[in-house]
């Protein structure tokens, strides 16, 4: 389909799907404000505050909501759990830190990796909350190092390490937005997060927007230290934003496992657009996976990748049946030495057919266009064998210089490229 047709469809089809964006777009804080410090919260870096910041929320909830402000400075604090009405805002100079002690995020059934488990919370904790704003200038930090030195370790010691649990160490994400609409994200530096930075389940209309998702530089590879994780969700905006991360910058998720079609709690990712972001460090720009089933409708344009990232990278789980459609990459600009423009493989960590057949999955319809600049390779692009139909792939209007130049793209029907110039030469084929 050519490019300037699917975007027509996509966006009519995005509008359509958001009667509330107008309201998230327009939403503003209300101005009843509560400082914490006013409920006895204390910025010495070390004092935990979940009492005085949850007695906050608690007071403004109780008297028609408002805004819970939180100062300059280090405030330690557990899992807070937010209520209708009830906005976050972070002024210049603050930090909101998780606390290291996990018996200050007890233990609760949650939405996590494709299901419902007994895990840690998050720190900031939003169910059903429409028109939610989370804003300012300051910081959410995860003080993740610690987290993640004992994560390695366990991992290390383990029988099998390549199949090390995630959730078997205790850890927070820093936010999980679930159920909500109308919600907006903006201003605020994620940093250190201990697990998944932002993670949205079951939300429609939500803006992140000039958002920043940070890990230390001199932490080789903090783990599943995600930017952003759109689980289940429709109609969702990044938009701006910056992630320098341990993991994938921004994956769509959803259910997993070969009855994951009839999961109810996971319906489909639709209407996904990211646009003028930059990548510096991460897994990929935006992953399908690790567990998904129907995503369709993403549009991700306008971006910068200087780090050695994977710009489209699906993930063909071999134990779901996954539909993946109506995909388009374009206006990628690349400043990197090792990344990848598209990879498409098979996904089989954790996988458990559970004793049912082998699913059969769909990739169909993945446009990239305009892409320039400098990488590592054009990609790959191969099916799970006999359980993978793959189909109508565009590349048009590349100019690119690439350390690998030969796209390695098998088991695709109705393969297209126009105009891609690689390493100043024409790239007619696979």
């Amino acid at each position: 389909m050519p490019a300037n047709l699917y975007t027509r469809r996509a966006f009519t089809a995005f509008a359509l799907a958001s009667p509330f964006w107008g309201a998230a777009l327009a939403h503003a804080a209300t101005a009843r404000e509560a400082s914490i410090t006013s409920f006895g919260a204390v910025a010495d870096a070390k004092t935990i505050n979940t009492k005085p910041i949850q007695a906050a929320i608690d007071h403004l909830a109780a008297t028609g909501g408002g805004t819970v402000v939180v100062p300059k400075g280090v405030f330690v604090s557990g899992a807070l759990f937010f209520k209708p009405k009830v906005n976050l805002h972070l002024q210049a100079g603050a930090v909101l830190q998780c606390s290291t002690d996990m018996a200050n995020f007890p233990v609760r059934r949650t939405r996590i990796e494709g299901h419902f488990t007994v895990f840690n919370p998050a720190l900031i904790n939003v169910s059903a909350c429409d028109g939610f704003h989370l804003s300012g200038d300051g910081t959410l930090d995860g003080a993740g190092r610690p987290i993640w030195d004992r994560f390695w370790q366990e991992r290390a010691a383990s029988p099998d390490p390549g199949n090390f649990p995630n959730l078997a160490v205790p850890r927070a994400r820093l936010a999980l937005l679930e159920s909500s609409r109308g919600v907006t994200v903006e201003g605020v530096t994620f940093k250190d997060s201990q697990y998944w930075n932002l993670h949205l389940y079951r939300c429609q209309n939500i803006l992140v927007r000039n958002v920043h998702f940070e890990v230390p530089d001199d932490y080789r590879q903090p783990p599943s230290t995600d930017g952003i994780d759109v689980d289940s969700c429709q109609a969702i905006t990044v938009d701006g934003c910056y992630f320098s991360v341990g993991d994938d910058c921004i994956a769509v998720k959803g259910s997993k496992g070969p009855n994951a079609l009839q999961d109810k709690s996971s319906p489909p990712v639709e209407h996904i657009r990211v646009r003028n972001c930059t990548y510096r460090r991460g897994g990929g720009v935006l992953t399908f996976g690790s567990e998904a089933t129907i995503i369709r409708d993403v549009v991700v344009e306008n971006c910068q990748v200087t780090g050695n990232v994977v710009v489209a990278h699906l993930k063909l789980r071999t134990d779901t049946p996954q539909r993946y459609e109506d995909i388009l990459y374009r206006n990628i600009t690349l400043n990197n030495t090792a990344g990848a423009i598209i990879t498409v493989l098979p996904w089989s960590q954790y996988a458990n057919l559970q004793g049912e057949a082998p699913p059969q999955s769909v990739v169909h319809n993945l446009t990239m266009s305009g892409i320039q600049g400098h990488a590592g390779s054009f990609g790959i692009v191969r099916p799970v064998p006999g359980r993978t139909a793959i189909s109508d792939f565009t590349f048009e209007n590349f100019d690119v210089t690439l350390a690998r130049p030969r796209p390695m793209i098998t088991g695709v029907t109705n393969l297209k490229f126009e105009h891609v110039i690689v390493n100043g030469k024409p790239i007619l084929s696979a």
